[in-house]
């Protein structure tokens, strides 16, 4: 391995234990390196002996004698902040099993719950410092979530958290998502409840049969809402995870600015942030084959017109395919569409806004707007 050029910036992230060892053993050297949340209380001889001129250490346990002998080479250190819920300079993005971790005790006692409760007392304080943690760790979830999505198509699935497991919403929500995964697309979701959690169970259900979705709804329906009981709704969820492993992967993008609304448990990798306007436009940004909104109330309205505003201006770019499905909905309930449409005429986005009266037809008309 040779020495990584500079503006080569996530080929110089040293994210894991491994990979430290394999940089030291074939470079010889960590300048310039950024070392990413890893531990390194183990690695005091390699630290006292290697080049760490301009290297950056973000929040890695290390050794007294070795966090000053970087220092004095020029190297920056930030070190670990103690007693946090969560940490700041994460280099991946959070699993199901970590954000629930103890949900056997209770969801309350889950890292999850205990980053939002975190949350809630800082923002209510207005500590600067809080915000500033806040802010390295939604950056730090970002620059993981862009790793991840290197190469992939991705197609965002809105919808609210209020609809409810056992219904046939949610299982259409849910073989949506089965079939863009089955496709080839990577599903991203929202992270949360509702339909949010449908697409993303969808995309979990793609490796296997017909039957595995079908008991797996039945399943989800004695827990049908987070409320009153998120941990009764998210066990339910982790008894599918357990009889049937090895599910299809799919993203979930969930914010602790809605600490009432959990994330699901079946988004494989989950980008969830403090700052809601980071998540919200993180995620219709990185939807670069479209956008598939399901009904809901004033949440998926917003994030209709958060996509259609850089689609009508091309600021990222060629638009990309919009479909609304359930024409009652965005043409009456909430009559979206036609506001849609007008911004679209004589745009280059009117050849990629489409509506659809029902779920199945979703796959299609992206397929039909080149998604």
């Amino acid at each position: 391995m040779q020495p990584t050029p500079l503006h080569a910036s996530h080929d110089r992230e040293i994210e894991s234990l491994a990979e430290f060892d394999e940089v030291v053993s074939a470079a010889g050297s960590l300048a310039h390196f950024r070392v990413q949340a890893v531990d390194l209380t183990d690695r005091t001889a390699v630290l006292l002996s290697v080049d760490t001129a301009s290297a950056v250490f973000l929040g890695c346990p290390m050794d007294p004698e070795a966090a000053a002998k970087v220092r004095t080479s020029g190297a920056l250190v930030f070190p670990p902040v103690p007693r946090l819920p969560f940490d700041p300079y994460r280099g991946r993005l959070y699993s199901p099993d970590e954000l629930f971790d103890s949900l056997d005790a209770g969801y309350e006692t889950t890292q999850d719950a205990r980053a939002y409760t975190w949350f809630q007392r800082t923002k209510a304080d207005g500590d600067v410092f809080a915000s500033m943690l806040r802010a390295i760790h939604d950056d730090s979830v970002s620059d993981a979530l862009d790793e991840l999505l290197v190469g992939a198509r991705v197609v965002g699935v809105m919808g609210g958290h209020a609809m409810a497991r056992g219904t046939e919403a949610y299982e259409g929500a849910a073989r949506l998502g089965r079939e863009l995964a089955r496709t080839g697309f990577t599903v991203a979701t929202g992270g949360g409840p509702g339909a949010m959690e449908a697409a993303n169970l969808g995309a979990y259900a793609a490796p296997f049969d017909d039957g595995m979705l079908t008991e797996s709804l039945q399943i989800l329906a004695k827990a049908p809402s987070f409320a009153p009981s998120v941990t009764d709704w998210a066990r339910a969820a982790f008894e599918i995870r357990e009889l049937w492993p090895s599910g299809g992967p799919s993203v979930g993008i969930p914010t602790w600015f809605y600490g009432h609304e959990p994330p699901n448990a079946f988004a494989a990798h989950i980008a969830k942030y403090f700052a809601n306007a980071t998540r919200e436009d993180g995620l219709l940004a990185r939807s670069n084959a479209g956008v598939v909104f399901l009904p809901g109330a004033a949440g998926t309205v917003q994030e209709i017109f958060d996509n259609a505003t850089p689609n009508y201006y091309e600021s990222r770019g060629e638009p990309t395919p919009m479909v609304l499905v359930n024409r009652a909905h965005w043409t009456e309930k909430h009559p979206t569409w036609p506001l849609l449409q007008s911004l679209a005429r004589e745009r280059a986005m009117a050849s990629r806004i489409a509506l659809v009266d029902r779920i199945e037809e979703a796959p299609e008309a992206l397929k039909r707007l080149g998604g």
